[in-house]
């Protein structure tokens, strides 16, 4: 394998050498005239993917990356290799793939052993899907006096199950993404603790101090933000049985996911609290999105802190996670219901599984806050859950409420304010406005997380927001639901939501990213009109610089701030030189 990469690496930089592919020198159309503008360096094969679809088939897949400028690794979510791809950012080459026991890319990899305690029993059970069955994408476990895990032909191994990959629905232009995984990911700040978004709408979690194909990372925590899609489907004794998520794939058409084999969807995107150890993930696609927090501290800690336990197992470790027997660690949820006032004849997201809101409890304190309401929820066994309506707010002098949510982006924690910024695709009924939602996690408060402000984005379907020089945030900005707009981005304040710079040069972002080592923005901007473009924004004068030239629906991007390089991952097309029939990672570089 690893002579099979390193001669695709030496062919590649040969070939770059001749031939080079990136932006005009010295453009000052380009918004600079001092630089030589961007050359795509290097391209990187990704572990086994190749045209003939064995076993891992074309790189065609794949959703958020992120780097450790401590370890140089890139981190890839590959929803074909079913795994998540691992890059020496110095070398170009890859040196991992994390994975489940389903994984097909890592060419013999072990799959990653769920934790055990110290008597070799292990600690993390499995999980439940809306109709009651297992599910394979979670921690298989047999637990001493509790759960064993039980899918026919699918049994206890003490292995991560893995990713549901995008072999079954998950492509762009079918519309069931949401089912897809891996999807979001985000690392702690020393590099050892990876979170990624899986699609049995959980977070699995993963100490990297251990990262190599002989000894792969540990999954040390599984938690559902809400119920699993049905993938597996029954039959389990005693237990209601179904086909699978055929039902949830036929609903995606027109009727938003309603079927119950969905669940509540994958987890998506996430951010990262490093001082106060909370989580933010997103199940954000279409239906009835939401935000999950929760408190990693006792995870990230590998001990217990306070109440917290350090695999945030459910309330009955014993039994798997369930409607009622939820994660510990889950601080509180938002549901972006738009309920205006709240339909406490409806429960709020019933499959979700987490018991709030309570219909007996008002709004917080008997009012509304400026941008939502709020109810507490109180769990199985008396645990309280908080959980809150968002966001309800005023447009134009009128309120407004009671409309679809197309979905839920990325988001950001603002260390400014100790609050994290949401954003939020359809937070009106005018589908040319989107906002950016401030969510006050609510440490130590009765209320618990809750959103505070929302922040007017116009012809704008926000997708990303990071945070660049101080309280400087960039909100990536996309099409909005057939609404087609300029290219635009903003640069805005993120303690007070002011714009203080519109950028039109680049549009149709998905994701972005911000690097300290140049001072720059980069986007990976997938739609733009004349086609896809790595976007690059000057961060201390809020001045685009340049776009380049990218691959089809290249809509992920991460950088390494000790050498400015850029990693974007492309589907199979001319970029990727020796492997554009594979697809690969492109790297690019400012010459």
């Amino acid at each position: 394998m690893k002579y099979r990469v390193l001669f695709s690496f030496l062919l590649t930089v040969l070939f770059v050498v001749a031939s080079g592919c990136g932006s005009v020198k010295n453009c000052p159309v380009c918004g600079t005239t001092t630089a030589d503008g961007y050359t795509n360096i290097d391209v990187i094969l990704v572990p086994e993917h190749n045209p003939t679809g064995e076993p891992g088939g074309p790189f065609n897949s794949f959703d958020i990356s992120v780097v450790d400028p401590v370890s140089h690794r890139f981190f890839v979510s590959d929803r074909v290799g079913l795994d998540v791809a691992v890059i020496d950012t110095n070398t170009d080459i890859a040196v991992n793939a994390i994975e489940g026991v389903n994984g097909v890319a890592a060419a013999g990899n072990l799959a990653s052993p769920c934790a055990k305690d110290g008597a070799g029993n292990d600690i993390i059970p499995p999980m439940l899907t809306a109709f009651g069955n297992f599910t394979r994408y979670g921690c298989r476990t047999k637990i001493p006096g509790g759960v064993t895990f039980t899918i026919p032909t699918f049994g206890a191994n003490h292995l991560f199950g893995g990713f549901p990959g995008a072999q079954c629905c998950a492509a762009r232009s079918n519309g069931v993404n949401p089912l897809s995984a891996p999807d979001g990911e985000a690392l702690t700040a020393d590099g050892k603790t990876l979170f990624v978004a899986n699609g049995s709408s959980s977070v699995v979690v993963f100490d990297l101090t251990t990262n190599t194909p002989a000894n792969p990372p540990t999954v040390i925590a599984t938690v559902p933000t809400g119920q699993s899609g049905d993938y597996d489907g029954g039959p389990n004794p005693g237990i209601a049985n179904s086909t699978g998520i055929a039902g949830c794939i036929a609903s995606a058409n027109g009727r938003a996911f309603s079927d119950p084999t969905c669940g509540d969807l994958r987890a998506d995107e996430m951010s990262w609290d490093e001082k106060d150890k909370i989580l933010l993930v997103a199940n954000g696609d279409p239906g009835l999105p939401f935000v999950t927090l929760i408190d990693m501290s006792a995870v990230v800690a590998r001990t217990a802190v306070g109440a917290r336990d350090p695999h945030c197992l459910p309330v009955n470790p014993k039994q798997a996670y369930g409607p009622t027997n939820f994660p510990t660690c889950i601080l509180g949820q938002i549901y972006y219901d738009n309920a205006l006032p709240v339909d406490n004849t409806v429960a709020v997201d019933s499959g979700n599984g987490f018991a709030c809101p309570d219909p007996s409890l008002a709004f917080f304190g008997g009012a509304s806050v400026p941008s939502g309401v709020s109810g507490t929820g109180v769990g199985a066994g008396g645990a309280n859950v908080p959980c809150h309506h968002g966001p309800v707010l005023s447009f134009a002098g009128a309120p407004f409420g009671a409309f679809a949510v197309a979905g839920i982006g990325g988001s950001a924690f603002n260390p400014n304010t100790g609050h994290f910024l949401v954003t939020n695709s359809n937070a009106t009924p005018d589908l040319t406005v989107g906002t950016v939602d401030e969510i006050d996690p609510g440490i130590g408060t009765a209320h618990g997380p809750i959103v505070v402000n929302s922040f007017i984005m116009p012809n704008c379907m926000p997708t990303s927001v990071v945070q660049g020089p101080g309280d400087n945030f960039l909100v990536g900005c996309a099409d909005h639901d057939g609404e087609a707009f300029p290219p635009n981005e903003y640069v805005i304040n993120g303690t007070t939501g002011a714009i203080i710079a519109t950028i039109d040069n680049v549009g149709g972002v998905d994701e972005v990213w911000y690097n300290p080592g140049d001072n720059r923005y980069y986007l990976a901007a997938r739609d733009m009109p004349a086609g896809p473009v790595m976007g690059v924004i000057d961060a201390r004068t809020n001045q685009w610089l340049v776009n380049v030239t990218t691959n089809s629906n290249s809509h992920s991007i991460a950088v390494d701030p000790s050498n400015n390089h850029v990693f974007v991952p492309l589907q199979a097309g001319g970029i990727c030189t020796t492997q554009t029939a594979n697809g690969c990672i492109g790297v690019y570089a400012q010459q």
